[in-house]
């Protein structure tokens, strides 16, 4: 699908209202074509205030700006990214992946209420989220129909990359954010920030070169460290050093607070994107980093080791299919159904310290299904006889001692 059929038609553009909206909707509208915006409120950090994107995007020939509030199941979806612990390589906590699937169905919602059949984005043709929306949407909605602009030989006769979007907006007085100054790209959300493309993507370049806009780096952070206090419920934060918090307030504070200790702030990672090139991106999640560290101490006293395998698998293929937009299938629903009675155990209070990017463990209390006991005690405590152990080193060297008697070990094959 190109512009010159879409002429005379409505469509549904995702718009963040960075630069590749306010061109592409600029650009479609001087077509004839009727670009209706639906943006996401994800609760944004670098968007000071969430009403000057509609003011942008209608300056840059919007039809019209629909608002979508989805700051409440940002918040969810990272929590339940946590509970997952549905990492991407390197251990990358799938900002924008998660955020895609929130952002995918709030506007497709929204565009059956418009009566709109034809869902535009920005995405480029090298990256993942153009995989991501198409895939999410027509798991919802088989019969929509899709138009993206860097797939369009029209508009990429017209645009190679950032400055010649940045140079045609200055042209026609587009109230964009973006310069030419501006060295890299930022996408941002409730759960954090990706910063990518621009300089970055010379591997020259250190990720200290990014202006970290949550916090700071570590040999910047305070001085003094800062111990924090967090209860899960089932799985669930539900209290912030005693006080009961929702999840919204949860994160913007964790942000604050992580930040301002260098915690999570320009993670730096070279990923496998979907359609197999590599990219660069730096990220920051503070609050993500800090959400994950403590629920993963408290699965080390609940989960035994055959059941921390299977979680281990289990979680690595989620973050995998997340990563590429399969969170909703059937295959990623088994997965995180299996995973659900973890989950329900996760329930206890963790105390940790920040400090100069480091998060350190301080205490525990109230694990209630924690089956670390005084077993293990180097002290004379528990209910463990030292003397049981002798029956089980023959059982366990029995297959051992058989295999060395038999000669099958590499050292004995190396004397032959």
């Amino acid at each position: 699908m190109n512009a010159s059929e879409l002429k005379g038609n409505r469509i549904g553009f995702a718009a963040s209202g960075g630069l590749d909206s306010c061109t592409i909707t600029y650009w479609l509208a001087s077509k004839g074509v009727k670009v209706v915006c639906f943006c996401a409120d994800l609760g944004q950090p670098d968007e000071e205030n969430f009403n000057d994107i509609r003011k942008r995007m209608l300056a840059s020939g919007a039809e019209d700006f629909v608002s979508i509030d989805l700051k409440e199941k940002i918040a969810e979806a990272g929590i339940e990214v946590i509970q997952n612990n549905a990492k991407y390589e390197y251990g990358y906590w799938n900002l924008t992946g998660a955020a895609r699937q929130v952002i995918t169905k709030g506007i497709v919602k929204e565009l059956k209420n418009y009566g709109i059949d034809i869902f535009s984005h920005g995405a480029t043709g090298r990256g993942n989220d153009q995989i991501r929306f198409q895939l999410i949407a027509s798991m919802i909605d088989p019969q929509l129909k899709f138009y993206a602009a860097w797939r369009d030989e029209e508009f990429l006769q017209k645009f190679k990359g950032r400055r010649q979007m940045i140079d045609y907006c200055l042209n026609h007085n587009l109230p964009i954010k973006a310069s030419q100054d501006k060295p890299y790209s930022t996408d941002s959300n409730l759960l954090g920030l990706t910063h990518e493309g621009g300089k970055l993507e010379n591997l020259t370049t250190p990720m200290n070169f990014v202006s970290p806009e949550l916090g700071q780096w570590p040999i910047d952070a305070n001085e003094q460290g800062e111990n924090i206090r967090l209860a899960f419920r089932k799985g669930v934060p539900v209290k912030l050093n005693n006080t009961t918090i929702d999840k919204i307030t949860l994160y913007k504070t964790l942000n604050t607070i992580g930040g301002r200790h260098g915690i999570g702030i320009a993670v730096n990672v070279i990923e496998n994107r979907i359609t197999g090139i590599k990219s660069r991106g730096v990220y920051e999640s503070p609050a993500m980093t800090i959400l994950g560290e403590c629920y993963q101490s408290l699965l080390q006293q609940i989960l035994d080791k055959f059941t921390l395998d299977i979680f281990t698998d289990f979680s690595k293929e989620l973050g995998n299919r997340l990563y590429q937009g399969y969170w909703d299938d059937l295959g990623s629903v088994m997965l995180k159904n299996a995973i659900c009675p973890v989950t329900q155990l996760v329930s206890g209070t963790i105390e940790v310290n920040l400090y100069k990017g480091n998060i350190s463990y301080v205490s525990c209390e109230d694990v209630i299904h924690s089956i670390y006991t005084l077993d293990g005690s180097m002290e004379n405590e528990g209910s463990f006889n030292h003397t049981d152990s002798e029956g089980l080193l023959n059982i366990y060297t029995l297959s051992v001692r058989n295999a060395s008697k038999a000669r099958t070990f590499g050292s004995h094959n190396d004397e032959q």
